[in-house]
């Protein structure tokens, strides 16, 4: 729009509200429409490093800063001026790679730092260059302000990241240029700020975040609000690219689906229009079978390359690690005792007889008896008490009270059990965790780009929070569905796969957990099938229904809100994508 018409526009809204004014119409009315703001609060440093070798030592260079390279035995470390960043790899016995994870500042919106794995390659004779792409700290909030019927003015929220405000539905008021969104709950959010007629912006205060400047958005504006954008009015099925990343993919009919069952459920999660009902927020969806992907498909702004939190998703991985090691000749089995294996742990394990009773397998299985329980607020060992902890949360775990006799047949939801099980992989294997899972894990299975959630004392943080691009997420299922194996390479045994899906203790009624796999059975006609899943907070899902050779992923943005992510395996499952691998065609 040229500048006097966007003056123009500006005058008719100003002289509009004026009229409403006089009127005695409400002045909130004049914030009706869709509002969005998006902010970026780094990491700062990001793009090409190099790192220099010549005879006063090692030399890093990136986004205006330097620093001193620090070689101990095979590992490369150095650490940017004012905390901006770290690295730690080693140079390849050739001379010609550096490989190593990039670890980025604490992020503001969640609060820990990541990894992230990179590679710099010979650029020249001691020069070697690649690229730094951490893992961007994002914060997006949408307002969709409405005229209810009464003449009231309400608003919905929408926040892809977090899902601040699960929803919610506030009450918008507007006086002297001070706004005021008040959620109708009792107890709910509020937020304040102001509105500038003249610029057009609304600006409201976020949290710990400060200020966060929204402007009005057209429908198409409006990305991670909307399933598609432009919009798609219609579903068309189009089997996925094959990229280079070990996927094979094929159409629906080439592996035996039908595609009616599918594109139903496609078009209605691109019928789902965002309104003040909670729905499900669907991101993302993908198919294998026969170990083909065949399905693709994302929504809310989302993209393939474009890596997700997992949550608790990706606990699963952490008995995979286990699986690795032991494969790979590991002092370690599933009934090795826990105390025992790590330092100081058989003094720590007096305090309670039980405790030199817990194993390896009792970590994994979350029946380690320890009183951690994420489902209660007053336990010591919840997830969350454990994270506001200022380090130590290995030390921490350790020292938990005992609540009950280790390996009794329930389990007790417990993230911090599953995160001690990196201490026992670091004792046991010598490793630090992202390189671990760098060389057991993401390079068999062909992972591109991932992140990885540090705890304060700077290793891996197994209880969750992994971010995966998606096809990599759906390797995880085809890798078990494939007893061990992926695009012809071994990668866990058989043997431990069958041991990880088998039943090993019940945690509620209907619902029984494996090696951080949870095992339920789903209905379609007369059918029943079996299926195990690693699932997280807000709907995130890797399924693996064995019987149909098929595998599954969910990522959705419904954080918090367990009874409609939940869905995704009541019904969206069964009903659709086991249909679709049911139904004679």
């Amino acid at each position: 729009m040229r500048p006097s018409l966007l003056r123009l526009s500006l005058l008719l809204a100003t002289l509009s509200q004026g009229v409403a004014l006089a009127q005695g119409a409400d002045p909130a009315k004049a914030l009706v429409g869709t509002w969005g703001g998006e902010r970026t609060y780094g990491p700062e440093v990001r793009g090409e490093l190099t790192l220099f070798r010549d005879p006063g030592g090692w030399r890093a260079s990136i986004g205006g800063f330097t620093a001193t390279g620090v070689l101990d035995k095979q590992s490369l470390t150095f650490t940017l001026p004012g905390g901006q960043g770290d690295f730690r790899g080693s140079l390849s016995p050739d001379g010609k790679r550096i490989t190593g994870h990039w670890i980025q500042p604490r992020i503001l919106v969640g609060g820990v730092r990541y990894a992230t794995p990179m590679e710099l390659r010979l650029l020249q004779k001691d020069v070697w260059r690649g690229s730094v792409a951490p893992l961007e700290d994002r914060f997006t909030l949408y307002f969709v302000i409405q005229e209810m019927p009464d003449g009231a003015i309400h608003a919905f929220i929408r926040n892809p990241e977090k899902n601040l405000g699960r929803q919610g539905t506030f009450r918008v008021s507007l006086k002297d240029g001070a706004v005021s969104l008040v959620e109708t709950r009792p107890g709910g959010m509020r937020f304040t700020g102001t509105y500038d007629t003249d610029a057009g912006k609304l600006s409201l205060n976020v949290l710990f975040l400060g200020t966060l400047d929204l402007t009005r958005l057209e429908r198409d504006q409006a990305v991670g609000l909307q399933p598609r954008t432009p919009a798609e009015p219609v579903y068309t099925y189009r089997k996925p690219i094959a990229d280079g990343d070990g996927w094979t993919t094929a159409s629906l009919a080439d592996v035996g689906m039908d595609e009616a069952p599918i594109r139903a459920l496609m078009q209605g999660i691109l019928d789902t229009t965002p309104g003040p009902t909670s729905t499900p927020l669907i991101e993302g969806l993908l198919i294998a079978r026969h170990g083909k992907l065949v399905v693709e498909e994302y929504f809310h702004g989302q993209d393939s390359e474009r890596p997700h939190d997992l949550r608790s998703a990706s606990k699963t991985f952490a008995p995979l690690l286990v699986g690795a090691a032991i494969d790979q000749g590991a002092k370690l089995r599933p009934e090795s005792p826990v105390y025992p294996l790590l330092p100081g742990g058989t003094a720590l394990a007096a305090q309670d007889p039980r405790k030199a009773r817990i194993t390896v397998e009792h970590l994994m299985t979350m029946t380690s008896g320890l009183a951690c329980d994420d489902n209660d607020d007053s336990s010591p060992g919840n997830e969350n008490t454990v994270q506001d902890q200022p380090s130590g949360w290995y030390a921490y775990t350790l020292n938990l009270p005992m609540a009950r006799e280790p390996g009794e047949d329930t389990s007790v939801y417990c993230s911090a059990g599953i995160h001690l099980l990196g201490a026992v992989l670091h004792e046991a294997t010598g490793t630090w965790l992202p390189e671990l899972f760098e060389r057991t894990v993401a390079t068999p299975l062909q992972m591109r780009r991932h992140h990885i959630n540090l705890s304060p004392d700077g290793d891996a943080y197994l209880g969750g929070g992994l971010y995966l691009r998606p096809r990599d997420a759906l390797k995880l299922g085809q890798l078990y569905l494939s007893g061990g194996v992926w695009n012809g390479r071994r990668v866990i045994s058989r043997r431990w796969v069958e041991r990880s899906t088998a039943r090993h203790a019940e945690m509620s009624p209907g619902r029984t957990y494996g090696y951080a796999w949870w095992r339920h059975e789903l209905k379609v006609g007369d059918r029943v099938y079996a299926e195990y899943e690693a699932g997280g907070n807000g709907g995130q899902y890797v399924m693996v229904i064995p019987e149909l050779d098929l595998a599954v992923a969910f990522t959705g943005a419904n954080y918090g809100q367990f009874a409609l992510w939940k869905r995704v395996r009541e019904e969206l499952l069964p009903r659709y994508i086991l249909a679709a691998a049911t139904r004679k065609n």
